[in-house]
């Protein structure tokens, strides 16, 4: 129960102590009784004595001053023109201040009275504690920093991959009949040219030699024609020309003396005629066997011979053909490597273009990765790469060995081959591995470490620098190249400038920092279910 201090002539003190704390006074919460009425006094004081310790003080906000009316109100005790209200005490009316001092009850003076120690040394209390609190300095956040520095930074292009094999040969057989017997396993190596497995063939090598009997009489008939039956048709041809030519010199010297001796009358006209006429048939005979010979010189010796020749090689192609099929029911590696696939056993017949067996050539390896166009323009053949392969502690060196010069239809991307070598066999196809290949460099960069980058709410990056009064400030900064832990920055911070690492998403722009090592700030971060040194 809130009660203003009494101001009268009975209780002075009390009501100037009131008066100067600025405080008032409150009555314990009582029972809200009053003395039962038709007893006596001592009955009623007896009966109210049970009740809780007297006074307590409340804060003087609460406090309502109100000023006094006019100058007749002296009597009663004031502060600076103003006065205090009285309590109302229940059951024994109001004191002081509405009610002359004479009107108070001696049970209320002695009830106010004995309280007045009490109220004395809560009223010191209030008044120190009322006194204002200096606002304590703000804790420092324990944080790790880095400072910027400038260094050489290379950006790394850093993508997945699957190792292929360098070479690979799935060798489907191209006639269809079963296996007849296989020459190897799975995982073992061979050679170029190896026979790795035959299929049934008894029908294609009896086709192999009919050809070849074929081919045996062409090649004789070929002799034949070169050496017997050309050169016999030339000589005779010759041996008929010669034959003509001496038959029409004959003819012409018997013409020649019979007009002699018909000029003399010694024969008739009749025997003239008979000899000329035998002159012209030995000219024709000599013209025809002068043709025939010139057309065996230029054109039937060479056809004769083109054509003894042209039945030889016919021939010779039917063999080859049959050889050919016999060849293809034997099953040999085009490439050097290891057998890394055989599905089938001997006596099965493999589906047409089904693979029988498969060699690769594991002495190198290809990763072919796809870049964009930008990536792919800064690298060159023979730049070296990086390759981690799983079950690996360190990095495998590989270089570049192909950048396609056309974009890749389908993705947009350009295909890249870097080549690892593995002479041991150690490494094996379809392992996917992580490929690292250096790009763009910048020498002198601004670097800090890629955790101090914190991105705003805005999306921009920014970091957390520490000024020289120990607080942090939110900066917006323009990143570049990032690689290994490390961040270029391109704008935004100058050398030298330390910047939060540990701790810099959680802070706020302008909070107080101060520096520690990573041991420390771990050290000062609360653990689970534990709570903060301010909150114990």
């Amino acid at each position: 129960m809130t009660v203003r201090s009494p101001t009268n002539a009975c209780h002075p003190e009390q009501s100037a102590a009131a008066e100067l704390s600025g405080e008032i006074l409150t009555l314990p919460a009582r029972s809200r009784r009053t003395p039962r009425r038709g007893i006596g006094r001592e009955a009623a004081e007896k009966d109210l004595s049970r009740e809780e310790p007297p006074f307590l003080l409340r804060a003087a906000t609460r406090t309502r001053v109100r000023p006094a009316k006019s100058f007749a109100d002296h009597s009663r005790p004031t502060l600076a023109g103003f006065s205090l209200g009285a309590p109302y005490l229940p059951g024994f009316g109001r004191c002081g201040y509405h009610a002359p001092a004479r009107s108070c009850s001696p049970f209320a003076r002695r009830s106010l009275v004995s309280g007045l120690p009490l109220a004395g040394l809560l009223l010191l209390l209030l008044l120190a504690g009322c006194s204002k609190k200096e606002a304590p300095e703000p804790t420092a956040v324990s944080v790790e920093a880095a400072t910027a520095q400038i260094q050489s930074i290379t950006e790394h292009v850093v993508t997945d991959a699957v190792l292929a094999p360098v070479a690979e040969a799935a060798i489907s057989p191209k006639i269809s009949a079963p296996v007849k017997k296989f020459y190897v396993q799975r995982g073992s190596k061979v050679k170029a040219g190896q026979l790795l497995a035959t299929l049934e063939n008894r029908d294609l090598a009896a086709a192999v030699t009919d050809n070849q009997g074929a081919f045996d009489a062409a090649a004789a008939t070929y002799q034949t024609s070169i050496k017997a039956t050309v050169p016999e048709d030339y000589q005779k041809a010759q041996l008929d020309l010669a034959q003509a030519k001496a038959n029409l010199d004959l003819n012409q010297s018997i013409v020649a003396s019979r007009k002699q001796l018909f000029a003399q009358g010694a024969i008739s006209g009749r025997d003239l005629d008979t000899s000329q006429a035998a002159l012209v048939q030995a000219q024709a005979a000599y013209q025809s066997a002068q043709q025939h010979l010139d057309s065996m010189q230029q054109v039937s010796r060479e056809a004769a011979l083109h054509a003894a020749k042209g039945q030889l090689e016919s021939a010779r192609g039917k063999v080859q053909g049959a050889e050919a099929a016999l060849s293809y029911s034997e099953i040999r590696s085009p490439i050097a490597g290891v057998v890394t696939d055989r599905p089938l056993y001997a006596g099965e017949t493999p589906a047409p273009g089904a693979p029988l067996i498969t060699v690769m050539d594991t002495s190198a390896l290809l990763a072919k990765i796809h870049l964009s166009q930008p990536q792919a323009q800064i690298l060159r053949i023979g730049d070296p790469a990086s390759v981690t392969v799983p079950g690996v502690h360190d990095p495998l060196a590989g270089n570049i060995t192909l950048i396609s010069p056309a974009l890749d239809p389908g993705s947009t991307t350009v295909e890249v081959w870097v080549r690892l070598e593995n002479p041991k066999g150690n490494l094996r196809p379809g392992t996917a591995v992580q490929i690292s290949v250096a790009g763009h460099t910048a020498p002198k960069a601004i670097v800090v470490p890629c955790e101090a980058i914190v991105v705003a709410s805005s999306g921009k990056p920014t970091v957390m620098v520490i000024g020289a009064d120990g607080v942090a400030h939110q900066t917006a900064v323009t990143t570049g190249i990032a690689d290994a832990g490390q961040t270029q920055i391109v704008s935004g911070l100058n050398p030298g400038q330390q910047v939060v690492t540990t701790g810099a998403a959680s802070l706020d722009d302008g909070t107080k920092v101060k520096i520690a090592s990573p041991g420390d700030a771990e050290d000062q971060k609360p653990a689970a279910g534990q709570a903060k040194p301010e909150d114990q």
